[in-house]
């Protein structure tokens, strides 16, 4: 087991139920990491990592559309046909399901031979991505620090297939902080990966060191949260008469 690193150490006051996994793309062997010695689909391997492996994949590891979306294979027909979907149910005709993938997000062609995953007390590299399972309440913390220093927006992306490529993708291109709700993906649900209800926030590396600066910053539990209905609106209310105060006693 490796020390968890220095700046990612704040995460575990959190105590998520699972751990945060690092994910990293590249194009040379990683190094300090095995072969994940089983195939298995691209959102299967993050429960993998979630269990407490570290591990790489190439492309011979994946069951599933994962290498179009990485950019390891140029097409897989038989899912952009729009055949699969119908008759699983998932959409109602081939014009429904082929849809999906005119804006599915994909990296460039041969432009990652490999991914590692950790689980964070394994991490031994600088991950592209970390990947959170959070509660509501945890996850309302971290989008709340998105936006503390900024005032930004939050938004999600996601289709009802192919949850993965919103989980990894997006979020790697873009440099946005998405999240889906588990129990929405189609073939996650179908595969029972997480427990119903809980929030897969994905952070990619450029949006790490503010992200943990706010949280440094900021209250986690703001006192509004403690003082209920009643309490809470008194509270604006007091603040708002002090504001008016302030802007009537300048000239």
């Amino acid at each position: 087991m490796s020390p968890i690193p220095p700046e990612l150490s704040l995460l575990e006051k959190f105590d998520f139920e699972r751990p945060p996994v690092g994910v990293r793309f590249t194009l040379t062997r990683p190094e300090g990491v095995e072969k994940l010695d089983k195939i298995m689909d691209l959102c299967e391997m993050l429960v993998e990592a979630q269990e407490g492996h570290a591990f790489y994949v190439t492309r011979e590891e994946f069951t599933c559309i994962g290498p179009l979306l990485l950019g390891m294979v140029a097409e897989e027909p038989v899912f952009e046909s729009g055949r699969v979907g119908p008759r699983l149910g998932a959409f109602r005709d081939e014009r429904a399901n082929r849809r999906v993938y005119q804006y599915l997000p994909r990296l460039n062609r041969n432009s990652v031979k490999y991914v590692a995953f950790s689980p964070l007390d394994k991490i031994n590299f600088e991950p592209d991505l970390l990947i959170i399972m959070a509660t509501v309440t945890q996850a309302e913390v971290l989008m709340r620090a998105k936006a503390y220093s900024s005032g930004e927006m939050w938004t999600a992306k996601g289709t009802p297939v192919a949850a993965c490529a919103w989980l990894y993708i997006y979020p790697l291109q873009t440099g946005e902080i998405n999240f889906n709700v588990t129990g929405f993906g189609f073939g996650m649900r179908s595969r029972r990966l997480f427990p119903e209800g809980r929030i897969l926030l994905t952070i990619p590396w450029d949006r790490l060191p503010g992200l943990l600066q706010n949280l440094k910053e900021m209250d986690w539990v703001p006192e509004s949260f403690t003082l209920g209905s009643a309490g809470h609106k008194a509270k604006v209310k007091r603040i708002a008469e002090e504001i008016k105060k302030e802007i009537e006693a300048k000239p």
